[in-house]
């Protein structure tokens, strides 16, 4: 290592900033939320750190740097746009031992401000020793995406535990493996999930516990997966699918997404096509209860959102009754994912004001709908599952009064390399398709707003390739 990293404790203490721009307001900021004291020296200050003197913030030496200003301060910045105040600033402060940071010069430094990922009471830092801060903060914006905001409040758990898990385990090794079981493992998602009662009362159930080896449950997360780019799933659903014992997942789940599974965790494919269910949904259900209750953590991954025509309510009904933790990670549902990609807007102030979800499947070659309120006007309809019954659908929409001039489009495998889109009006969709090999999943949309892909289309999934 080319420097010695450490966290310096500045709250209460006097800190030098010289300079009064907006690289000086930047490091005014990160002391100030540190407690430090902060004394500013400089002719005059920019608005930003201007704002910061008005509000009492920080003290404020209008005039030039001199020896003097290094006076009972403990560190010291330089962010003046003059090199040769920034050359002195340096020089007088490493002749009285102080650390000195001349921002963009590592040269003059004696330490140097690294990219923050701030959890408090847990922080991370990455430096690159001031020779490359965009690598830095790409490595930081990286690493923001695995570790959780609420990370900082896991740190509090351990620390009002501490000194009870250090009387119950004398032995140190026990100890650690007794905190990786935590912090890794379903208390530690009660933290994430901001149940922290629960986890308060989870930890202080296996401190008690005689068998401290299997006292720890699984849990299981419905993870909605998205409408098909991996790029679309939240943080949170890919912290999970990381750390997942097993993966039960649908037949709608991207290769890309799936690709994202932690390499070594049990697939589990419960995929359900038209009349071809490979498990029927009351197995699924027993299956997530009896991976759960062996002690895995189990990532339910179901394509778009869990709620929105995905079943999550009837699985957590059943792990609700058999007493398993869990909990629910939305996702982007296929209508918004496709339709946005199809530069399609499900809603428009010229076009649409309200939109409508519909499932598309039919019952003994019949569609049992509400039509009379998906024929409104200024209205989008968007079915899901529509494909096989496309011709039922568009022709119980003419028949109950809707525009056959109505423009539609069917959005084949949306937001994916091989998105299609398809466009045509309600009465002339389903020749469209005739005779055209469509692969599943795909998107009905029904409404004026289709008008407008012509004009928003931005997305071509080929030429991502």
């Amino acid at each position: 290592m080319d420097a010695f990293p450490i966290f310096l404790n500045v709250k209460d203490c006097f800190c030098l900033i010289v300079g009064g721009g907006s690289v000086a307001a930047r490091k005014a900021d990160l002391l100030l939320e540190c407690g430090a004291n902060v004394r500013v020296v400089a002719p005059q200050l920019g608005h930003e750190i201007h704002t910061l003197w008005q509000l009492g913030k920080l003290t404020w030496n209008n005039h030039s740097f001199t020896v003097d200003d290094l006076a009972g301060v403990v560190l010291v910045i330089a962010a003046t746009d003059n090199p040769d105040v920034n050359r002195d600033v340096s020089f007088l402060a490493r002749q009285r031992n102080l650390p000195v940071n001349v921002v963009d010069n590592p040269a003059l430094c004696t330490f140097t401000v690294p990219s923050i990922i701030d959890r408090s009471p847990l922080v991370v830092a990455v430096s690159t020793g001031g020779v490359s801060p965009v690598l830095a903060r790409l490595l930081r914006a990286r690493l923001e995406t695995l570790i959780p905001a609420t990370y900082g409040n896991l740190s509090v758990l351990a620390a009002r535990f501490r000194a009870q898990v250090k009387l119950h385990f004398s032995h140190p090794p026990d100890r650690r493996k007794f905190w990786e079981k935590v912090l890794s493992g379903p208390i530690a998602e009660m933290i994430f999930s901001g149940r922290e009662e629960a986890a308060y009362h989870a930890l202080e159930q296996e401190l008690v516990s005689t068998d401290r080896t299997n006292s720890i449950t699984g849990e299981v997360y419905l993870v909605g997966g998205g409408p098909g780019d991996p790029d679309l799933l939240t943080f949170r659903a890919l912290r999970l699918m990381q750390q997942a014992d097993v993966v039960v997942h649908d037949r709608l789940i991207s290769e890309g997404v799936l690709n994202l599974v932690r390499r070594d965790a049990e697939r589990i494919y419960v995929g359900k096509e038209r009349d071809n269910h490979a498990v029927p949904q009351e197995g699924i259900n027993s299956l997530l209860v009896r991976l759960a209750k062996a002690g895995k953590r189990v990532v339910r991954l179901k394509g778009g959102d869990p709620f929105i025509f995905g079943r999550g309510g009837e699985e957590i009904e059943t792990l609700a009754r058999e007493g398993i933790p869990f909990q629910v990670v939305p996702g982007i549902t296929a209508a918004s994912g496709c339709a946005a990609y199809a530069g399609i807007p499900l809603t428009h102030r010229d076009y649409s004001q309200a939109c409508i979800f519909v499932t598309g499947h039919t019952k003994d070659g019949r569609m049992n709908l509400n039509w009379s309120a998906l024929v409104l006007p200024q209205q989008t309809v968007v079915f899901y599952m529509g494909l096989t019954a496309l011709p039922i659908l568009c022709a119980g929409l003419i028949a109950n009064g809707l525009d056959p001039l109505t423009p539609a489009a069917l959005v084949e495998q949306g937001t994916t390399v091989n998105q299609r889109v398809h466009i045509g009006t309600v009465g002339t969709l389903p020749e469209l398709m005739e005779g055209k090999s469509v692969r599943p999943p795909t998107l009905v949309i029904v409404g004026h707003v289709v008008k407008l892909h012509e004009q928003l289309s931005w997305f071509d999934g080929r030429s991502q390739l």
